[in-house]
């Protein structure tokens, strides 16, 4: 299973590792995990665990968030001269994780710079909902305070595709109450668990999934999915010049309100078409 070290040229090769099921790692992964000089990881415990069962050892260095400058330098030091592996705990390097830092300084100093595909969460999630994938937007972690959590929800409304998000299990509930109140009418998915034996993915407006997942405390952790924003009604040519009008001095949800009730047409439709156009 291990790779020659002189198969490898120096550089950084950033590889994706298993998300939960330990079989999804690639061959080539394993091959070049196996032929470099060091691994960069952000817990050496958990690429332990991984490299040990893929019967590897290895020089591990730790690389996270809290890496200095001084951490940096070092590590484009010895790539420059040897072959080294980036991983993150589990899925691919970069998303949701500060390894771009590390790819730009290498770039940027001419060390050569290798990406090999594999597992992500955000990925799988999305094959697994079911909601429009031709087009999506991840957006990373939602902020923990309500206030930038639903400013950043209200941010995105017009984006015409489906949101992907990475949550945690204690935070979901109040993030399903925030897309609930800044994006009603939208379909939600909830992937958790993924590629594990307890694999779930749930579908509904954000309301029946936090009623479910209030009665059913989940673990794990999470992918959010919100569908893409509803359409304007095809009846309705005069809702958003109507909407623009009122949102010159109201909210969306007072705007939306007296639309509504002007021309009969869904409240909920018209707030998040408000949102859309603001």
């Amino acid at each position: 299973m291990n790779a020659r070290m002189d198969q490898l040229e120096p550089g950084l090769y950033i590889v994706a590792t298993p998300i939960g099921n330990l079989g999804d790692i690639t061959l080539r992964s394993v091959e070049v995990l196996g032929g470099v000089a060091a691994v960069a990881c952000e817990d050496t415990r958990v690429t332990g665990r991984l490299l040990n069962h893929l019967g590897l050892r290895k020089r591990m260095i730790r690389y996270d968030d809290h890496a200095s400058e001084a951490d940096r330098a070092r590590l484009l030091a010895l790539m420059a001269e040897e072959p080294v592996a980036l991983v993150s705990d589990a899925g691919t390097p970069l998303i949701s994780d500060p390894g771009f830092r590390l790819v730009r300084a290498a770039r940027a100093a001419g060390i050569a710079v290798t990406s090999l595909p594999g597992p992500s969460a955000a990925i799988v999630a999305l094959t697994l909902a079911g909601l429009p994938s031709d087009r999506f937007l991840f957006a990373g972690f939602l902020p923990a305070r309500d206030k930038a959590r639903r400013d950043m929800l209200a941010g995105l409304a017009g984006v015409p595709a489906t949101l992907v998000f990475y949550e945690t299990a204690p935070r979901l509930g109040d993030a399903l109450g925030a897309v609930a109140a800044v994006l009603p009418g939208r379909e939600v998915a909830v992937a958790r668990e993924l590629t594990k034996k307890f694999e779930e993915c749930r579908t509904g407006s954000p309301e029946e999934l936090a009623a479910h997942y209030a009665a059913h405390p989940p673990r794990g952790e999470i992918v959010l999915l919100v569908g893409p924003p509803v359409a304007a009604p095809a009846d309705s040519r005069d809702a958003d010049r109507l909407l623009r009008a009122e949102l010159e001095s109201a909210r969306p949800s007072q705007a939306a309100a007296r639309v509504a009730k002007l021309t009969g047409l869904d409240r909920k439709a018209l707030y998040a078409r408000a949102l859309a156009l603001k």
